[in-house]
């Protein structure tokens, strides 16, 4: 077999292509195609070893012949049927040989050889090829230059066709064929067993020779199978989804491009800022990953908004007599962005569950505007569904003013179908039940969306899509969310719930995580001084014992899911890498890519499990007392 890998030329500083990947057998005959100028007689010219490839290597059997035709030939007075019979190279060395070599047994060896080359019949196959390509009899034995150009590429034509070659490569055969001809050439081509590889800009001439292309464009090589309209047909339909995947793409990098205008332009929390421009950019750049995502989702904007929408002063939250957050005191003005972070326990869900009027406060100033509807998430409300209801009566109660198409068409944005919205809520999953929260929310037109951990049930694409209407939406947002990538996608601005209290972070996301090992809080370490007094010194070094067992195990929890960290993060950044590549979508078959998007997806989960560990470890050892 003929085998291509990895070939790439480069003309000067002008690449032709790179990693052309290749493989013709015997018997299979290969259309190169191609816009003008793309590099298809180049690449006949490296596969006859007339060029230097860049990189990449060129392979088929030691004993394997390569004819070609030729383009230019310096004339020649030898008769055109000789000159046709030249092209049988191999023939003509016997010959060569049996001219002048005189020992009867070499020479009888030379004779059996020369009729195994077909040599008796080899001016009767000439005369045949000559005939097929429109030569008279008078023409057969004119000389090579009495020709015109034009039937001077026939005589090459037909050498090459003369020649017992196991690959054979024509570069547009068909110029200055008639029609006659042009039948006879196809036939003949049909016959051929061996690998044939053709230039030729005959659509039809291809369709009848010819069951795979290899089509050459923007610097890239794609491999199809077929004839020339099979090709026309599939790249047709490429370009289509192209056009229109190009259409939506601009489209959202359009609509993102708002959002890092609109963030570009604020001066205050630049830290925030930039770090949401740069999220921004990325989405932007990797928005052809997932354009073509069946969901279609978005919040309705609020009709009426106070400013601010709540306002909170010397705010104590608790349980009973336990006191979770006190002191606190922060303003939700409309079109915030608000992430909230802080350990597990610290007090995240609690602040949420104030600001929804799930938990009455235990002392302080709490104020919420006129207009200020709320629209919240928790984990708990996929759980107090309606188990018996069914998605669309949920959504028409809900939007009564939705007509049958408009519900089914809302929801179907969502990612339920017509089976789906039919079926029981009990018999949806996780992720589907979250979805249709988020849908309900979405249909409801709050001026504040509430959202806790609002993505541990949702696949790769729905986060996405998301992030995207979480930011188009008009209304403000105040999220907790253990998922960095939506953080920095749509949050300007951070609070921090920790040592019972609450705080604004002046850093961005990045530089949060990475400070948690040094961040400290005196209030959440206790001060074991007078109480060490009044214990026994036994008592003392017991404890001491355990703490320092309890703090070993720690660090090494610590050390153990930071190396998961690592590890998850390399496999990661691999799989992006092959994703963020154009060929992976043009080159991998179907199957392939979904298990390859697939893996990344589950990566990322893992890799959001872990560090969602990590940052609880890491917590409990800052709260440690080492001393």
């Amino acid at each position: 077999m003929l085998q291509v890998q990895n070939l790439t030329f480069d003309r000067g500083e002008h690449r032709l292509f790179s990693d052309v990947n290749l493989v013709v057998y015997p018997g299979q005959k290969v259309a190169i195609v191609g816009r003008n100028g793309v590099g298809k007689s180049t690449f006949f010219n490296l596969l006859m070893g007339r060029l230097e490839a860049s990189q990449g290597d060129i392979t088929y059997p030691q004993d394997w012949l390569l004819g070609y035709m030729a383009q230019e030939v310096e004339a020649t007075e030898r008769p055109a049927i000789e000159y046709v019979i030249d092209g049988h190279h191999a023939l003509r060395e016997v010959q060569a040989k049996i001219a002048v070599e005189q020992n009867p047994e070499k020479l009888a060896a030379l004779y059996s050889t020369l009729d195994d080359f077909g040599g008796y019949q080899a001016e009767a196959r000439a005369g045949e090829i000559l005939y097929g390509l429109g030569f008279s009899a008078q023409q057969i034995n004119q000389p090579y230059r009495s020709f015109s150009g034009g039937w001077r590429i026939r005589l090459n034509l037909a050498q090459a066709l003369m020649s017992p070659a196991d690959i054979l490569l024509l570069d547009e055969p068909t110029n200055h064929l008639d029609l006659e001809a042009i039948l006879w050439l196809e036939n003949w081509l049909l016959l051929f067993q061996g690998a044939l590889l053709i230039i030729a800009h005959d659509r039809a001439f291809l369709d009848q020779t010819v069951d795979h292309v290899l089509h050459l464009s923007g610097e890239q090589a794609h491999f199809y199978r077929g004839n020339y309209t099979a090709f026309e047909r599939m790249r047709s339909d490429e370009l289509e989804r192209q056009q229109a995947m190009a259409a939506k793409q601009q489209a959202q990098v359009a609509h993102i491009q708002q959002f890092v205008d609109r963030f570009r332009a604020k001066a205050s929390k630049a830290k925030q800022v930039q770090s949401r421009i740069k999220a921004l950019e990325k989405m932007r750049a990797q928005a052809i990953l997932h354009v073509d995502s069946d969901y279609r989702v978005g919040f309705s904007d609020p009709e009426k908004v106070s400013n601010p929408l709540f306002t909170f002063r010397n705010l104590r939250l608790g349980y009973g007599d336990t006191t979770i957050l006190q002191d606190i005191g922060q303003s939700i003005l409309p079109g915030a962005r608000i992430g909230v972070l802080g350990a597990n326990g610290a007090g995240k869900s609690t602040l949420l569950k104030a600001i929804v009027g799930e938990l009455k406060p235990q002392d302080g100033d709490f104020q919420r505007g006129a207009h200020a509807p709320i629209g919240y998430f928790a984990q708990h409300q996929l759980e107090a569904l309606d188990s018996n209801n069914t998605a669309y009566a949920a959504m028409s109660a809900l939007r009564e003013d939705f007509s049958e198409q408009q519900c089914r068409d809302f929801l179907g944005g969502w990612g339920f179908d017509a089976n789906m919205i039919s079926r029981p809520i009990r018999s949806l999953s996780g992720g589907e039940k979250a979805r249709f929260v988020l849908a309900q929310l979405a249909a409801e037109k709050p001026a504040l969306l509430v959202l806790d951990e609002p993505t541990n049930h949702l696949d790769l694409d729905m986060r996405d899509a998301l992030a995207l209407a979480l930011q188009a939406y008009a209304g403000a947002v105040l999220i907790v969310a253990h998922d960095r990538d939506l953080l920095e996608k749509i949050v300007d601005e951070l609070w921090v719930v920790e040592a019972g209290g609450l705080h604004s972070y002046s850093g961005d996301l990045n530089q949060y995580t990475a400070g948690r090992l040094s961040l400290t809080s005196s209030a959440q370490r206790v001060d074991n001084t007078h109480a060490g007094d009044m214990r026994s010194k036994k008592e003392q070094r017991r404890e001491r014992a355990a703490s320092r067992q309890s703090l070993s195990h720690l660090r090494k929890e610590v050390r153990a899911l930071e190396a998961q960290l690592e590890e998850n993060t390399t496999d990661l950044q691999r799989l992006e890498t092959t994703l963020a590549d154009e060929k992976t979508y043009s080159e991998l078959p179907p199957d392939e890519l979904t298990e390859l998007l697939t893996q990344a997806g589950v990566k990322r989960q893992t890799l959001e499990r872990v560090e969602e560990q990590w940052l609880e470890a890491v917590a409990k050892l800052e709260s440690h007392d080492e001393n």
